[in-house]
């Protein structure tokens, strides 16, 4: 921990090199000449800036302008902990007394005349040939008080896009009692003629008349100690990682320092202390202390505690209290509730990582994006882009009409949801580059307000009834049928109350009531050597994570004649295997080959059993047999009880070799979906996202790289290692969106993935699966060739990561996969975060860019046994058309009329089991091209194939090794590869050449 603490300081701490410094000093005094230029007594009128003045109700604005009362550098440049990549320097212009009248602290008159001094200001700036670019913005998004960034016409490439931050400030402005937190200083804002206090409003000025002595605090009691610096750099970093706490109603980095220098001035935290350890006791202060309740006090020297009659009524105003030395001004004024109460829980899970997870928590802490997308199980964008009622009762008041609806729309969804929800977050960011402040205050809806859900749990949140009012409280009753609408119905309940409520949607399914079915036929069987002791689905349709569930097929029935209907039928249907175990016996052969040929035979008599008894239909191959019944396919297989205990007892060693290999799959699957199904019962929301990241990893063609059980453990991680969040995904693209920035974000390379589902593991396990890990390291780096177990999954039954990745991806594989999954979750995050309603952008998660590969076959879309799962057909218009082919007529996915005609047997002949062309025509390419190229495809539903170059030789080497011209030849190679798909391949293109290898 301590070195990659080290490690991130370096990178994220600014180096005040020369060539730094002298651009912000070249910057400021660019300023600052630049306002020597200003005409003294210059007179200043609304018209400078119109709109901004007439939004927010001032009078009496016009005023002549006067030279600033210092220009001072200050914020994190002053004390040195500035934070990569956003920098900036902040640069206090104090405004001068003469420019204000002594009752200029109503009605915003204040806020007016700073808005007009800074327009003065810009007017000049953009005239300077040292001064790039000059934009508004505001502080803490409060648009009546705009700031400007001015940009240098230099720019430094350690610094790219640095700006200079000109605050107004105003000391000593005004009679600090006239903006106590009683007095009202808004004249419009009363309630029947009573004037209302203006605690908001009041302590926006007193901000800016204290900004300068709170930077001098900040800078007493942190500077020169180098242990503060980087405790603040490492805070900076913390919380810039977690949006929903690092905005204008929580944490900034101003208030950040406020915090330390409260601690340090307490003695909660000294400079013989390491960063870390600074770090943690200010999370702990924040999390838990008990001082919060009554507010933080910074103490003038010799001042004694302060009086509780001083110290209520900023208790009783705000929800936070950190009141300056003078105990005139509340600093935290901005912190909502809602915001702090979020604060103090990320500050207690980040404790919590440092407590709990591998290397002290530094992934989880400061690495890992804890914003809107991936926190929340929800979020919802509400644009209210020129909706006037937002700002009906005034842009500006006590407060703003922004924050004013952001609590209206919070109180709203928070009785919507009632229980259901246990965090509800409202924020409305309003500025935006480039925003015109002087045309007024209407510009500020253009962004979204984002609304951010996290469900208290699955049961509350889709629970089927929501029970109201009791129906004779006739007032409640009637607001409740008012909120929900139709949706709302007076039932009586069991317990004999009559109340309103609200109705579910329900669904239901027969598969598991056919496999029910299935194990008790099976175990009634007694005509065979060996009873079947135990039956267990092992197909990922069973534990809810096929891509595609099964549904009924009609011609698979019991009995009868096929059934009369209009809709098309598939000819094809996909078997759903299930294992079965025979009672114990001394009796099996020894010899692998034996046991299989033993086990067929067991298949064959069970089958013959099930016909016999039940009239089901039955179908033997070599390898398994296949049950219709239900209108599913269940295919049955058997785990013999001596590879069972040779594998439970060995797991991992030598003796495994003496099992069968099919028994040695199949005892790995079995316990893969044992775990699986024991994770889906305690997680109702895992196997939807399964099912989305199964069909992400396949619609990008990784389905040769990842397979299903691989993709599943990944989720699987993401539920039962939560921290950061505080909790599990409860949403589907919550969940996706976790799985994609694991897969990008995860150091596949110098860390296992252990995935410990029912914490089975012991610490000599997880000594063992670090010394397997670092076994198959060593060995790669030994062959210097590319690392085929790349991704290194660990699980209770499989300690080696040999069950699912052992030979996939492979290292180049998984860097294309790590850049496909960053790309996904960069864009989904913007998708969920901004105002993204274009369709075409969502479905470019799953539209894969063929231009991607160097070489693309497109298959005949009515030739593939499912063509309804195509998401989106594929077309390809670049690159060389090398090959085309007819569709071949002796497959149809759907029976066509004609197909149906005949008697029941004979039609249910055609339905053809587990048919997948797609699947045959890869393994052809890989067995007669697997040196030459590598094949890409998508095994769900997908009409394109990828390809990409291995190595290739030159012709004339080709030649001389093959004996023939052109061997090597890249289109001849594709031509080749159209023949071995004929009539399943639509076209060949040629995209990129091979790179040449002598």
């Amino acid at each position: 921990m301590d070195l990659k603490v080290r490690e991130l300081l370096k990178e994220v701490r600014l180096n005040y090199s020369p060539a730094f410094t002298k651009l912000v000093d070249d910057t400021v005094t660019a300023i600052k000449d630049t306002i020597d230029k200003i005409p003294e007594d210059l007179l200043v009128t609304a018209d400078e800036a119109s709109g901004f003045v007439r939004d927010i109700g001032a009078d009496k604005v016009e005023f002549k302008f006067k030279k600033p009362k210092s220009i001072n550098a200050g914020g994190s440049y002053a004390m040195q902990c500035m934070v990569k990549p956003d920098i900036n320097v902040d640069l206090f212009i104090q405004l001068p007394t003469e420019c204000f009248h002594e009752k200029d602290y109503l009605n915003h008159r204040y806020h007016a005349k700073r808005c007009l001094y800074l327009c003065i200001i810009k007017k000049y700036l953009k005239l300077s040939s040292l001064v790039r670019k000059v934009e508004w913005s505001t502080l803490q998004n409060e648009a009546r008080k705009p700031l400007l960034l001015a940009y240098p016409a230099m720019e430094l490439v350690e610094v790219p896009e640095f700006f200079v931050r000109i605050i107004p400030t105003a000391k000593s402005l005004f009679d600090i009692k006239k903006l106590n937190l009683k007095r009202n200083n808004v004249r419009a804002l009363n309630h029947g003629g009573i004037p209302q206090a203006t605690p908001k409003y009041n302590s926006s000025i007193l901000e800016d008349m204290f900004l300068e002595d709170s930077e001098e605090l900040n800078r007493k009691n942190l500077s020169g100690k180098k242990e503060f610096g980087e405790a603040s750099i490492l805070l900076k970093v913390w919380a810039r990682q977690r949006s929903s706490i690092y905005g204008h109603d929580c944490l900034n980095g101003f208030i950040l320092s406020v915090i330390l220098s409260y601690l340090a001035s307490q003695n909660k935290i000294n400079a013989s202390m390491k960063a870390m350890e600074i770090f943690r006791v200010t999370l702990s202060f924040i999390a838990s202390s008990e001082l919060w309740s009554r507010g933080l006090y910074f103490k003038q020297e010799g001042q004694k505690a302060i009086p509780k009659e001083e110290r209520m009524p900023y208790k009783d105003t705000f929800p936070v209290v950190i009141c300056n030395p003078s105990a005139a001004f509340n600093l935290a004024f901005r912190i909502s509730r809602i915001g702090f109460i979020e604060l103090q829980d990320e500050a207690a899970l980040t404790l919590t990582c440092l407590e709990k997870c591998r290397d002290g928590g530094f992934e989880e802490i400061f690495m890992t994006k804890v914003d809107y997308a991936s926190k929340y199980d929800y979020c919802m964008r509400l644009n209210l882009k020129g909706k006037s009622e937002v700002h009906a009762s005034g842009f500006c008041m006590d407060d703003e009409c922004w924050r004013l609806y952001e609590q209206k729309v919070h109180t709203l969804l928070n009785q919507g949801f009632s229980d259901r929800a246990k965090m509800i977050r409202v924020t409305w960011r309003n500025t935006f580059s480039g925003c015109s402040i002087e045309n007024g205050l209407s510009i500020f809806d253009r962004e979204p307000l984002l609304v951010g859900v996290s469900v208290s749990s699955l049961e509350k949140a889709f629970r089927v009834v929501d029970i109201g009012p009791d129906a004779e409280n006739k007032n409640e009753a009637l607001k409740f049928r008012m909120f929900w609408g139709e949706k709302a119905e007076l039932r009586r309940f069991k317990d004999g109350k009559i109340a309103e409520s609200t109705d579910p949607v329900s669904f239901s399914g027969s598969l598991l009531g056919a496999l029910e079915v299935l194990t008790k036929r099976l175990g009634l069987i007694q005509d065979i050597p060996l009873k079947v002791s135990s039956v267990q689905p092992i197909d990922p349709a069973f534990r809810f994570t096929s891509v595609f569930p099964p549904e009924p097929h009609p011609l698979v029935i019991d009995k009868g004649d096929v059934p009369r209907t209009h809709k098309l039928l598939s000819s094809c249907i996909q078997p759903l295997e299930v294992m079965i175990q025979l009672e114990g016996s001394g009796n099996w052969p020894m010899d692998d080959l034996a046991i299989e040929k033993t086990k067929i035979a067991f298949l064959l008599k069970i089958g013959e059993s099930l016909q016999n008894s039940w009239g089901m239909k039955c179908t033997a191959t070599e390898d398994d047999v296949d049950v219709f019944m239900s209108g599913y396919v269940f295919r049955l297989r058997i785990l013999h009880e001596r590879g069972l205990s040779l594998v439970k007892r060995e797991i991992g060693s030598d003796q495994v070799k003496q099992v069968t290999s099919a028994d040695k799959k199949l005892f790995v699957r079995s316990q893969h979906s044992s775990m699986i199904n024991g994770l889906q019962g305690r997680y109702l929301i895992y196997a939807p996202v399964v099912r989305l990241a199964k069909r992400w990893v396949a619609s990008h063609l990784f389905s040769a790289c990842l397979v299903e059980e691989a993709v599943e453990l990944l989720v699987a991680y993401i539920f039962l290692k939560s921290l950061p969040f505080n909790n599990a995904p409860c949403s589907r693209i919550t969940g996706f969106l976790r799985f994609l920035r694991l897969l990008s974000e995860y150091d596949w390379t110098f860390s296992t993935l252990i995935v410990d589902i029912n914490d089975d593991l012991s610490i000599n396990d997880v000594k063992e699966i670090s010394d397997n890990f670092m076994l198959s390291r060593k060995a790669s780096e030994e062959k210097k060739q590319n690392v085929s177990a790349a991704m290194f999954l660990a699980t209770a039954y499989d300690k080696a990561s040999e069950a699912w990745t052992r030979f996939s991806p492979n290292s180049s594989d998984l860097k294309r996969l790590v850049a496909y999954a960053r790309s996904s979750a960069n864009l989904l995050t913007k998708l969920i975060s901004q105002e993204q309603n274009d369709s075409y952008k969502w479905e470019c998660l799953f539209r894969t860019p063929l231009n991607n590969y160097d070489a693309v076959i497109l298959l005949h879309r009515d030739k593939l046994p499912y063509p309804q799962r195509i998401l989106f057909p594929s077309e390809l218009n670049q690159g060389k058309h090398v090959a085309r082919g007819n569709a071949s007529k002796s497959f149809h996915p759907l029976m066509l009329p004609r197909d149906l005609k005949g008697s029941s047997e004979e039609v249910k002949k055609k339905l053809l089991v587990d048919f997948d062309p797609l699947r045959c025509f890869v393994e052809d390419l890989e067995n007669e091209f697997s040196s030459t190229f590598k094949v890409w495809y998508d095994s769900l539903g997908g009409d394109a194939v990828g390809i990409t170059w291995k190595s290739f030789s030159s012709k004339k080497r080709g030649r001389e090794e093959a004996g023939e011209e052109g061997k090597e030849d890249p289109v001849d190679v594709l031509k080749a590869v159209g023949e071995v798909g004929k009539g399943f391949v639509r076209s060949v293109y040629f995209l990129k050449a091979p790179r040449l290898m002598n």
